[in-house]
């Protein structure tokens, strides 16, 4: 492994994901590209979340991402995803012990609820908060969709235009009221429409996941790049609204078919870094270091490199900003965005 860049820098990594996948069956070689990337870390507990964060760089605290994990088996289905933020909250309160050292794994905690429900889903967030009112944060309800169901694969989940729907919408002002935010993993095609309900919900705090990612596979193969001026303009338009911050990384994951992905050998910080730089530069540039946070997205992202590969080459990419513009790249507004005492 190549050396730690600037091992000192602190780190809050604001995008991870813990899960025990073990009783799903093995991805074949036909499976769904990410399928086989998450196939790659069937067990991601505090554990082995504690050996990425240790791996060099100086990662002091995270923020846990709901990812469908340990929902309860009984009751309400609208409550069940509030046993992912039980489950989580343990963990947390494990790593707050100290006993495994001074950083704070999922400091702050973004579950799941069914915002179709509506005003209906405040029950589900005061349960969420009855559990975890510490480190409760917000909620994701990605609305990601692509008409080439081959695109997701299985996270094809979602009907078109999700954020336009009047439910959704409802449960959205009810998710500000409560004063959580949002986060939202979406397709680079779906960037208008993640803009006209940020200026609809004016009052929410938005974070938009994975740089909103830009896709080169399925029917979108070979195309991503020649789409990069759309996606930019996207951008620009989504920095416009005030009430957006940008979560930059996510580029790991198979959907942009990126070169890097899968790749033998595994691609160098320094490759990642060209591969990912006019992306994340440009979203830099419309967003602000003020309203951006690098995230890891482990272990998702490990189809393509490993943690410490993956800081090194955020590291590299912002090699060129100033000390004040790495503190809020880095940490500043993963703690700001996530209210996190650390």
């Amino acid at each position: 492994m190549a050396d730690i860049i600037d091992p000192q820098l602190p780190i809050i990594d604001p995008h991870h994901h813990l899960w025990d996948r073990r009783s799903l069956p093995p991805a074949g070689a036909d499976a769904h590209p990410f399928v086989q990337a998450i196939a790659l870390s069937p067990l991601y507990l505090l554990d082995q979340l504690l050996a990425d964060m240790g791996s060099g760089h100086n990662v002091v605290a995270t923020v846990f991402l709901e990812c469908g994990a340990f929902y309860r088996a009984e009751g309400p289905a609208a409550l069940r995803p509030v046993g992912e933020t039980e489950f989580v909250n343990g963990v947390a309160a494990m790593a707050a012990s100290g006993l495994y050292g001074p950083a704070r794994p999922c400091a702050g905690i973004v579950g799941h609820a069914d915002l179709l429900l509506g005003e209906g889903v405040a029950a589900v967030l005061d349960a969420h908060l009855a559990a975890s009112p510490a480190r409760f944060r917000g909620i994701r309800h990605s609305p990601a969709h692509d008409p080439d169901p081959d695109v997701l694969g299985i996270l094809q989940r979602n009907p078109p235009e999700l954020l336009a729907d009047v439910r959704f919408r409802d449960g959205l002002r009810t998710l500000a009221r409560h004063g959580l935010s949002y986060d939202c993993w979406l397709l680079a095609p779906q960037l208008p429409e993640l803009v006209a309900m940020a200026r609809a919900v004016p009052d929410l705090t938005i974070i938009c996941d994975h740089l909103a990612t830009p896709l080169g596979v399925a029917s979108h193969a070979g195309k991503r790049d020649a789409n990069f001026a759309e996606w930019a303009r996207g951008i620009a338009d989504l920095a416009a609204c005030p009430n957006v911050v940008m979560k930059l990384g996510g580029l790991a994951m198979p959907f942009g078919g990126f070169a890097s992905f899968m790749a033998d050998p595994m691609a160098t910080a320094a490759q990642l870094a060209d591969e990912w730089r006019p992306w994340i530069e440009t979203a830099i540039s419309a967003f602000g270091v003020q309203r951006c946070m690098f995230e890891s997205n482990f272990p998702v992202d490990r189809g393509t490199c490993d943690y410490a590969t993956l800081w090194n080459a955020f590291k590299l990419i912002s090699a060129g900003a100033s000390a004040d513009e790495k503190a809020a790249l880095f940490s500043g507004t993963a703690a700001r965005v996530y209210q996190l005492a650390v």
